[in-house]
């Protein structure tokens, strides 16, 4: 599969359908803002200067510290398994459509964070 398409795209053209996602089910835009934060180690400042810059998934990943209990996000998302993705950057862009899938679905937020 070419995930060149995916990798280009802006994260800020995809962020404002993780906050619906979540609003639908009766979560707020701070707890997906908490859930990036965690995964990416990005501040409140940090995550608004890549949306602000419509940087897209490479970049936005590429100056992420992705937190060190990433590799615990385990599961099915989009018909693939997590922990058989092999294209690194496919893996984090997964890891956050996971946790936010959690979050639509209810799960509490210590164990969506892996703590």
């Amino acid at each position: 599969m070419d995930n060149t398409k995916i990798y280009k795209m802006a994260f800020a053209s995809v962020y404002p359908h993780y906050i619906n996602k979540a609003e639908k089910k009766g979560r707020t835009k701070e707890e997906v803002h908490t859930i990036i934060q965690w995964l990416t180690g990005y501040d409140e400042k940090a995550l608004q200067e890549q949306l602000d810059n419509k940087n897209d998934f490479e970049t936005f990943f590429g100056q992420a510290q992705l937190h060190t209990n990433a590799s615990k996000i385990t599961g099915v998302i989009c018909g693939y398994r997590i922990e058989e993705i092999e294209e690194p950057l496919m893996k984090k862009i997964r890891y956050l459509d996971k946790l936010i899938d959690e979050l639509a679905k209810g799960k509490k937020m210590e164990k969506i964070l892996r703590t």
